[in-house]
């Protein structure tokens, strides 16, 4: 019995053993790790795979051919402020081979979504190589890019940027597709500007580039001209400040400019400026001491005949009895004929070679007009006397009443920033002395043609020139309106031309005269003195101020 008993205890112990809660519960344990441990291998496999997916889905760079085209790298150009005005950037530039378009029709219809004011349905269905976009922004590439598609070739270039666009047009000039300057600055120094990494400065001065080329954009509105120029040169030292001409281009579209009405006004465009030249007359006179200021004209006609032709006054309240300062003063025609007969053939054409006039002019930019005169005679010499039978650029009519103006020092204009060399005097010492205080009572009283050009605290000084522009076999009404000033005259520091080429007179337009006279209304003039003078006196109170603190 009690062997039973303990076979019964035995039996329960190993059943027991064998049967333990505990130890079930341990291996469920274990089973459970295993199943977590490998539902996440799992799950960073498919986060891997799912990665990878959308990595090839958005970034195609590896699928559309890269270019990289060597351009030669262009140095900056910078005004004297050191103002950016060129620079070479790096961009990229996205074209299409059309062989390799599996699917064109559905490509033009993406790209119709990415550029909507483009169209490239003749390109694609050509067999050559073309540009979807040069210079193409980030938002654009990016776009193309997830297109996918293999005919895209993307070409890693540099760039020519213009951060001014139109501003400086003329004076920095082009460059063509193989990056050579072609046309200005560009041109003239792009040997410098593609073998050396520093920067070339200019003498010009941006803010007073814009206030200058803003004033001459209101003289279109006002006065319907088809063009206009104007420069600001140091009077001292022939630095060029401002160097204007319109209308002008955008630099950054690089397009081909063939049409004649862009041409620079300021340096290449050749010009009969009228009466500015009577300046330039009495100087003469004043140099080879055949007149003075005080000398006395008696009984001046108020018509002369040379050739079959007339000289006549342009306004026949111009009194008969004048010195030869009241000549210039009140732009007589017939008293600067009578001056420069004094002068001579010889020694006139000696003084206008001398100023630079009629001689040849090295500068910075090579759109430089020549001079027209052909032969010097009777006739020619009484014309040239009050500036017409001359044509020449205004550039030329700005080096000339500098180096009248400065105390008859040579001076050579120019665009690049140089050391300054010592002056030479190439005129009498005492000629600046008698003509400044004539040029400032040409805008100061009242019988001088230029009183708009008064701007009270800057002793301007300056002649006016209205000049028919010639046709076949004469004359025509257009005209070309001048104003060439120097300021202070007491102590001359700068010249400013202006010149507005075919304006016409503005009868609604208000002159608001700058001393206690009323507003004028109803002008029917088309002169100097009522177009260019206007313009150039806003000018000078917009950069006066400037020129005041900065130079």
């Amino acid at each position: 019995m009690m062997s039973e008993l303990d076979n019964h205890s035995q039996n329960s112990d190993k059943y027991n053993d064998s049967f333990s809660y505990k130890e079930n519960k341990s291996y469920l344990k274990i089973s459970f790790e295993r199943i977590a441990f490998i539902f996440f291998i799992f799950f960073i496999l498919a986060v891997i795979f799912s990665s990878k997916v959308i990595l090839l889905s958005i970034k195609k760079i590896p699928e559309i051919q890269k270019i990289v085209k060597k351009d030669n790298f262009r140095s900056s150009i910078l005004d004297n402020e050191g103002n950016i005005l060129a620079k070479s950037v790096p961009v990229v530039n996205i074209g299409i081979n059309p062989n390799l378009v599996i699917n064109k029709e559905k490509l033009l219809i993406s790209l119709k979504l990415i550029f909507p004011d483009k169209s490239f349905d003749e390109e694609i269905y050509g067999k050559k190589f073309f540009y979807v976009k040069k210079k193409i922004s980030p938002e654009k590439l990016k776009q193309i890019l997830l297109l996918g598609d293999k005919s895209f070739i993307q070409e890693d270039s540099i760039a020519r940027v213009y951060p001014n666009g139109n501003l400086f047009s003329h004076v920095i000039g082009q460059i063509d597709n193989d990056n050579n300057g072609i046309s200005g600055i560009e041109k003239t120094f792009d040997y410098e500007l593609t073998t050396t990494k520093e920067p070339l400065k200019l003498t010009l001065d941006k803010d007073l580039q814009y206030l200058i080329k803003e004033e001459l954009s209101k003289s279109k509105d006002i006065f319907q001209n088809i063009g206009s120029a104007a420069i600001l040169m140091d009077i001292n030292d022939g630095n060029i400040l401002s160097m204007v001409s319109l209308p002008d281009f955008d630099l950054n579209k690089r397009e081909k400019i063939d049409d004649v009405k862009y041409i620079n006004r300021a340096t290449k465009g050749v010009y009969e400026f009228g009466s500015v030249f009577k300046t330039f007359t009495l100087a003469a006179g004043l140099q080879y001491s055949v007149v003075e200021p005080e000398t006395e004209f008696k009984d001046l006609k108020k018509k002369i005949a040379c050739a079959g032709n007339y000289i006549s006054e342009y306004d026949d309240k111009i009194p008969s009895d004048l010195t030869a300062e009241e000549i210039l003063i009140r732009s007589g025609n017939i008293g600067s004929v009578r001056i420069a007969e004094k002068v001579g053939i010889e020694n006139y054409n000696e003084f206008l070679q001398t100023i630079g006039i009629i001689s040849n002019l090295e500068f910075d930019i090579q759109e430089v007009g020549t001079t027209q005169l052909g032969r010097w005679g009777k006739c020619k010499l009484a014309t040239v006397a009050f500036g017409h039978g001359i044509a020449t650029t205004l550039l030329q009519l700005s080096k000339g009443y500098s180096i009248i103006s400065n105390g008859g020092y040579e001076i050579t204009p120019t665009l690049l920033k140089k050391e300054k060399l010592q002056r030479q005097r190439i005129l009498n010492e005492n000629l600046s002395e008698r003509i400044n205080p004539i040029l400032r009572k040409i805008v100061s009283t009242k019988e001088g043609t230029a009183g708009f050009a008064n701007v009270k605290g800057y002793e301007i000084g300056g002649k006016t020139g209205t000049a028919d522009q010639p046709s076949m076999g004469g004359y025509s009404k257009k005209k070309v309106n001048t104003f060439a000033s120097v300021f202070p005259t007491s102590d001359p520091k700068f010249v400013l031309a202006v010149m507005l080429d075919e304006p016409k007179a503005n009868r609604e337009f208000v002159y608001h005269y700058r001393d206690d006279r009323y507003p004028y209304k109803g002008n029917w003039r088309n002169t100097a003195g009522w177009t260019t003078v206007w313009i150039a006196g806003q000018i000078i109170e917009k950069i006066g101020p400037i020129l005041a603190t900065k130079y």
